[in-house]
């Protein structure tokens, strides 16, 4: 797959046509100020992918980050790349089907942690020895690595093939095992191309922190990919108010507002990234520029005390401060391009979590707000249920050959439904991803 240079910018995105922003849910959120709830547009999701299982019996597996992989000579056998944290990888085709299952390494010694996969973004055309290949990149949280699977498409029961360097992998943001094992680690994760110099990158979040590292990406000749660490920011984590008071967003002790969902703008070269109790940040995917917060969540500068009691944020009375459209924690971001202009048109999108919706911006300077809308269940028996309490989303203008002609939109759902009893009786943890015709929401949410 090929995508032509901005004018504007050398950069390309991981994924063509596509981005992919992600997400786990934290063990609390910033506590939300009540607000009538409006009337949206909703979209029902045409495909589900099967049912995964938080606990022993299913593996661990927890849906979080979504990527979609379009075959450029076969659209109708793209695929759907996620992670299921403790549970590895999943690959769907796009009947939501799932094709191949990956396991998360084992930890490195007894008593450290397995690897844990929370985010996943795409190379479009990385060079190899042999020519070039499309590459799925994975934050493993559980071990502060990138990982890196070749996509072959002459494979279709298995087109991923771990080609992780593990000798040129270094530890993201720990200094040690021990460090690793605290699970202050790679988190949120967004990949690019610079086309200019020929060279890929990706992003990475640091879990409970606010650290952004950069780090380039390296295939070697044996066709394996490593990377070397080239720098890391700092985004804020606490605030001036307008009332000239401070703010630090409320946080188990020791935590700070950490970030997950990214995505680079393949055009612009720009970075967004979704920090979770505080808003929206835009600035250079090369860490070089200052950060600009251009969205709050609603919640912004409403004071909060930690109860340990119930592990949960106390909150006090809202200053009102907060942005209009976005609730935290604000999640998955992704960046849709306008086909018939891909340069210039087109939206950014973020999963709202704490509200259930997804808000919509307009993907020009100003990223002006367009509308939110929901996904609900369809309205026949046995059609897929709504997202809630989304983590990752993933679009695409592309054309999907006959299944979604106009394009995608997979996003996460926490909450899967109907709920599974396990032996105990009670309801397992159920996640799964969404996939939804853009078509359909185009029509939907007026876009």
């Amino acid at each position: 797959m090929s995508v032509t240079p901005s004018r504007r910018s050398p950069f390309v995105a991981a994924a063509t046509l596509a981005a992919l922003g992600m997400i786990a849910v934290p063990a609390h959120a910033q506590p939300q100020p009540h607000l009538p709830t409006p009337s949206l547009p909703e979209v029902s999701a045409s495909v589900e992918t099967p049912s995964l299982f938080d606990d022993e019996a299913g593996g661990n597996a927890n849906a979080d980050d979504p990527a979609i992989w379009r075959n450029a000579s076969d659209p109708d056998r793209s695929l759907v790349i996620a992670t299921a944290k403790e549970g590895g990888l999943r690959v769907y085709d796009l009947d939501g089907r799932q094709v191949q299952s990956l396991p998360a390494p084992p930890p490195p010694r007894d008593g450290d942690k397995p690897g844990r996969f929370n985010n996943v973004d795409l190379i479009t055309g990385l060079r190899f020895p042999d020519g070039r290949h499309d590459v799925a990149v994975v934050s493993d949280r559980g071990h502060d690595r990138l990982r890196f699977y070749r996509i072959d498409p002459d494979r279709p029961s298995a087109p991923l093939v771990d080609v992780t360097d593990e000798a040129a992998a270094p530890l993201v943001f720990s200094a040690d095992q021990d460090e690793v094992d605290d699970q202050r680690t790679a988190y949120g994760l967004a990949a690019y191309t610079d086309r200019r110099r020929g060279r890929s990158f990706a992003v990475a979040s640091r879990r409970h922190d606010t650290k952004l590292a950069l780090a380039e990406l390296a295939p070697d000749a044996r066709g394996k990919v490593g990377y070397r660490l080239v720098r890391t920011v700092t985004l804020p984590s606490s605030f001036t108010l307008p009332d000239g008071t401070g703010w630090t967003p409320c946080a188990e002790p020791g935590e700070l507002p950490q970030v997950e969902g990214m995505v680079v703008d393949p055009d612009t070269g720009d970075l967004y990234a979704g920090q979770e109790d505080v808003g929206i940040w835009k600035l250079d995917a090369d860490l070089r520029s200052p950060a600009r917060l251009i969205e709050k969540v609603r919640s912004y500068g409403v004071p909060g005390t930690w109860n340990p009691q119930t592990e949960e944020c106390d909150a006090g009375a809202d200053p009102g401060f907060g942005g209009r459209h976005i609730s935290a924690d604000v999640e998955g971001l992704t960046i849709w391009r306008d086909p018939e202009d891909p340069r210039s048109d087109g939206y950014l999108i973020a999963s709202a979590q704490g509200a259930d919706t997804f808000a919509v911006f307009d993907r020009d300077d100003r990223n002006a707000f367009v509308r939110s809308f929901r996904i609900t269940a369809g309205g026949k028996p046995g059609a897929p249920d709504g997202s809630e309490v989304c983590d990752g989303a993933a679009v695409t203008s592309a054309p999907l050959g006959r299944r979604f002609p106009h394009g995608l939109l997979v996003v996460q759902d926490g909450a899967n439904t109907p709920q599974t009893p396990g032996p105990d009786g009670e309801a397992r943890t159920d996640t799964d991803f969404k996939f939804v015709d853009w078509g359909k929401l185009q029509r939907a949410a007026r876009l």
